[in-house]
C-alpha cells in the first residue's frame, strides 16, 4: 500500500515563503524505479481540488498551473525519494490544504483524476 505523507505547510503573511515535502513509501515500484508521476494539488474551502505542479521522476521534466508559474518550484531528491514544492511570493489565494499525488501513467497532467495515489495533505495559510 501506497503512503504519501506530507509536511512544511504553515501560515505566513503575503510575500512569504513555504516549502513543502513529500515523502513516498510502501510500494516497491516506487522505491525502486523513477518511471512514475507525482504532483501536488491544492483545495481551498468551498473549491475544487485544483493541480499545481507536476513532475516526471524519471528526468524531472516539470508543468505548472499558469497561476503559480515564476512562483513555486517542483523538485525532488532521489536519494531521500522526496517531492518538494518551494513556495514564494505567497499570496492570500494560495491558501488551502495542499495534497501530494503519484500516478504511475497521468503524464505531465494536472488532472486530478490522473492520480491514484494521495496523501492526507498539509495546510497552508497566507494573510494578507
Amino acid at each position: 500500500q501506497v503512503q504519501l505523507v506530507e509536511s512544511g505547510g504553515g501560515s505566513v503573511q503575503t510575500g512569504g515563503s513555504l516549502r513543502l515535502a513529500c515523502a513516498a513509501s510502501g510500494y516497491t515500484y516506487f522505491y525502486y524505479s523513477t518511471g512514475y508521476y507525482m504532483a501536488w494539488f491544492r483545495q481551498a474551502p468551498g473549491k475544487e481540488r485544483e493541480g499545481v505542479a507536476t513532475l516526471y521522476r524519471r528526468d524531472g521534466t516539470t508543468y505548472y498551473a499558469d497561476s503559480v508559474k515564476g512562483r513555486f518550484t517542483i523538485s525532488q531528491d532521489n536519494a531521500e525519494r522526496t517531492l518538494y514544492l518551494q513556495m514564494n511570493s505567497l499570496k492570500p489565494e494560495d491558501t488551502g490544504m495542499y495534497y501530494c499525488a503519484a500516478s504511475l501513467d497521468a503524464g505531465l497532467s494536472l488532472r486530478r483524476d490522473q492520480f491514484a495515489y494521495w496523501g492526507q495533505g498539509t495546510q497552508v495559510t497566507v494573510s494578507s
